[in-house]
């Protein structure tokens, strides 16, 4: 879990650094840009090409996420991307996850059109205050999604393709099944756009949002001093997905955690130390690895039923346990 201690004084220096800087800088640094460019570049100055940078600003996010593990993870192992042979499912999650997300957007002006409630959104803000508004909102409503998607088993299916993973990494923190990730957006963002949310609002929100579900699941030995247990970040965000049963029912928060203490869903330490092989579903010890398998998943997993066949290891046929006693006895 922790670096060896041999370190030259330089590279302890950086490690405390990225400990203690990397969340701000990822939740107030980038988000920040990204404000800057859709409030100066797009509203202020109409240039609408300029919603095109916030790529380029996702792109860093995933960089300093792959950068900060590097320097300062919570598990080594964790790091090993090939034992782990996750890395290209998950860059296919992504894409998936952003292109809906892209999407959504485009889709907001029909929404707006379906549902002229334009009147009810304090426009009158400024825009910061606006996104501070429909993050609190979308945090809630996510979180009200969250708890609801570990009590029904017809959501818990989708879901458990977000807690299938061994590992926790800036990668995986956007690993959602389209299904799920559409009711997630309808409940989360749906009601913020019929009251009128203008799509400026709405490019920043989902750029916050992204940034957190990074910072949320990345390898990084994060310290947040007095904000540790108000925010749903690394310790705490890991009790979360644990496969010890149901003790991870609970910290479903985004980001804040207010809303677990209001439910009474919140712990803030584990019953035990967690391990790097604590992760994924208990039910799903082979996990699958592939997409394709990964959107399948919730279609042939029953909760409470077990692992589904397709998923188990193949048993030997009689001649293959031959071959391999054979080879043995040479």
């Amino acid at each position: 879990m922790i670096l060896p201690e041999d370190y030259t004084s330089p590279m302890k220096t950086l490690r405390e650094i990225v400990r203690y800087g990397y969340a701000p800088f990822m939740m107030f640094g980038l988000t920040g840009a990204a404000y800057w460019v859709v409030s100066e570049l797009v509203v202020a100055r109409g240039l609408t090409w300029a919603y095109l940078l916030i790529v380029p600003l996702l792109g860093i996010a995933y960089l300093c996420a792959f950068g900060a593990e590097k320097i300062a993870p919570f598990f080594e192992d964790w790091n090993d991307h090939h034992a782990h042979g996750d890395t290209q499912t998950n860059i296919l999650h992504i894409i998936a996850y952003e292109t809906s997300a892209i999407n959504g957007v485009f889709l907001i002006p029909v929404i707006c059109w379906l549902f002229p409630f334009q009147g009810l959104w304090p426009t009158e803000w400024p825009m910061w205050g606006q996104v501070l508004m429909a993050f609190l909102v979308a945090d809630f409503a996510f979180m009200a999604m969250h708890y609801l998607s570990h009590r029904l088993p017809v959501l818990w299916r989708l879901h458990s393709v977000h807690h299938g993973v061994g590992r926790l990494y800036g990668l995986n923190g956007v690993i959602r099944h389209p299904l799920h990730q559409v009711i997630d957006m309808v409940v989360g963002n749906m009601p913020l756009v019929i009251i009128g949310m203008p799509v400026p609002v709405a490019v920043v929100l989902g750029f916050l949002i992204s940034v957190t579900l990074i910072v949320q699941h990345s390898n990084v030995d994060t310290r947040l001093g007095p904000l540790a247990r108000h925010l749903s970040i690394g310790r705490v965000h890991h009790l979360h997905h644990v496969n010890w049963g149901t003790e991870g029912d609970c910290n479903f928060g985004l980001l804040l955690t207010v809303w677990d203490r209001l439910l009474g869903t919140f712990h803030e330490k584990p019953p035990r130390p967690i391990t790097s092989k604590d992760m994924g579903v208990d039910e799903l010890p082979h996990f699958p690895k592939g997409f394709v398998e990964q959107m399948v998943l919730p279609f042939v997993y029953k909760p409470g039923a077990g692992e589904p066949e397709r998923y188990k290891p193949k048993s030997e046929t009689p001649a293959q346990e031959a071959r391999r006693l054979l080879d043995a006895a040479e």
